[in-house]
C-alpha cells in the first residue's frame, strides 16, 4: 500500500523550505513506520539550510521527534504497533569498533551522517532525510534501532525533546563533564540544549550555575531551569564570570553555541585545571586558536560531547522516568507549539535567540 503525506522540504540550497506531498516507501524487514506526533525545531535543522552544513537536496527537515508506531516489518523485535517512541537520529549498530568499546554515541555506521535517502519521492525524484529521520513530516520509515519506546504517560512534546536537546544537554553534564555537587558550572547559549544543561547541572548538585546568552529575554527561562546567575554575553565575559567565582573562573564551562568565539570565551572563563565541554556543532572553517603555552600552563581540559555521550537505548527511557516522577522538570522548554507551516518562522525566532524550543504538533 502506498502512503502519501505532507513534509517540510528544502528543494535546493538557498531555496526556502516548503510543504510538499511525499510518497512514503514501503516498509521492509527490520523497519518500522511511525506517525509523527511532535517534532522539535533544533539548531541542527537550521544548520542544514543556513550554510553551516551542506546536505544533499531535496531534503526533508527535522530529526528531534516522537510518535506512535503504526506498522512494523518482518523480524522487528523492539517495537510493536501502538508503542509511543522517541526517534533516535544516531542509532548504534552495536557491531562497529566504537559500539564494541562502549562508545555507541560515536557509532561508525551513523556518526557524522547529515542526510540519507530512504525511499521517499518528491515529484518522482528521490528525497533525502535530515540525519536519517526527516521528522518534519506526518510519517517516517526508519530502522527499528532508530526508535526507543517510552511510557505513554509522557506527553509527545516532551518526549520529542528527549531525542536531541534534553539528551544532549543532560549528557554533557552527567557523562562528559561529570559535574559533582558543590562545583560551579558556566553554560553559554540558552537554547533547548543549553537550558537542559542548566537544569541537569542544578539536579547534579552544582552550587553555582551561571547561564549566559546574548539575549536578555532568556533570563526568565534560565531561572526556570535553575540558574543561580544570568549574564548577558559581552567581550568582558571572562571577567564577569571570574567576578562571580572568587576570581577563579568556573569549574566547568558548557559551550552550546558552536562558534570559535564562544569556545574561546568558555576557555578563558574556566579556572586553571577546569574543563570546557563543547556541545554546539559549528562550521568546518571556524577555527579556534589557542596558544601552545596557554594549553600547557592552564591545565584545562577541552573536549566535545557528542549526543550527550550517552547510550540512547538506556538514557532516553531513564530520562522519561525522571520527568514522570518529577525529579526532572523540563516543562519550561516548550515555549511555542506550532504547525509545519510555522517552522520557517520558528527558524527566524531561533536566529534571533528567542524562546527555548518550538515544537511542531502533528
Amino acid at each position: 500500500m502506498t502512503h502519501y503525506m505532507s513534509g517540510l522540504v528544502v528543494r535546493a540550497e538557498g531555496v526556502p523550505a516548503e510543504i510538499a506531498e511525499l510518497r512514503l516507501p514501503e516498509i521492509g524487514p527490520g523497519q518500522v513506520r511511525v506517525r509523527i506526533r511532535a517534532a522539535g525545531v533544533c539548531h541542527s535543522d537550521l544548520s542544514m539550510i543556513n550554510g553551516t552544513l551542506r546536505p544533499p537536496h531535496p531534503l526533508v527537515l527535522g530529526h528531534e521527534a516522537a510518535g506512535e508506531v503504526v506498522e512494523v516489518g518482518a523480524h522487528v523485535t523492539r517495537a510493536a504497533v501502538g508503542d509511543h517512541v522517541v526517534l533516535n537520529w544516531q542509532p548504534a549498530c552495536r557491531n562497529c569498533w566504537h559500539c564494541d568499546n562502549g562508545e555507541p554515541w560515536l557509532c561508525s555506521t551513523s556518526h557524522g551522517v547529515a542526510a540519507l535517502e530512504n525511499g521517499l519521492t518528491l515529484d518522482g525524484a528521490p528525497v533525502h532525510v535530515t540525519l536519517g529521520v526527516g521528522a518534519f513530516a506526518e510519517q517516517v520509515v526508519v530502522p527499528e534501532n532508530a526508535v526507543i519506546a517510552v511510557p505513554p504517560q509522557l506527553s509527545f512534546d516532551l518526549a520529542a525533546l528527549l531525542g536531541c536537546a534534553v539528551l544532549t544537554g543532560t549528557g554533557a553534564i552527567r557523562h562528559t563533564a561529570r559535574v559533582k555537587p558543590g562545583e560551579s558550572v558556566l553554560v553559554i547559549g540558552l537554547g533547548g540544549v543549553g537550558l537542559s544543561a542548566v537544569a541537569a547541572a542544578r539536579a547534579a548538585g552544582a552550587a553555582q550555575v551561571i547561564a549566559v546568552d546574548v539575549n536578555e529575554s532568556k533570563k526568565g527561562l534560565a531561572e526556570a531551569a535553575g540558574a543561580t546567575d544570568f549574564v548577558v554575553s559581552s567581550d568582558n565575559l571572562s571577567k564577569d564570570i571570574r567576578s562571580r567565582t572568587d576570581r577563579q573562573g568556573a569549574d566547568h564551562a558548557i559551550e552550546c553555541v558552536g562558534r570559535a568565539a564562544t569556545i574561546r570565551a568558555a576557555w578563558r572563563a574556566t579556572r586553571t585545571g577546569g574543563q570546557v565541554t563543547v556541545v554546539g556543532m559549528g562550521a568546518a572553517d571556524d577555527m579556534v586558536q589557542l596558544s601552545a603555552l596557554e594549553i600547557f600552563s592552564s591545565a584545562r581540559v577541552l573536549r566535545a560531547s557528542v549526543y550527550g555521550q550517552a547510550d540512547t537505548d538506556v538514557e532516553v527511557p531513564a530520562l522519561a522516568r525522571e520527568i514522570l516522577s518529577g525529579n526532572l522538570d523540563l516543562g519550561f522548554l516548550v515555549t511555542d507549539r506550532i504547525t509545519l507551516a510555522d517552522v520557517p518562522s520558528a527558524f527566524d525566532r531561533m536566529s534571533r535567540g528567542e524562546g527555548a524550543r518550538s515544537v511542531v504538533i502533528l
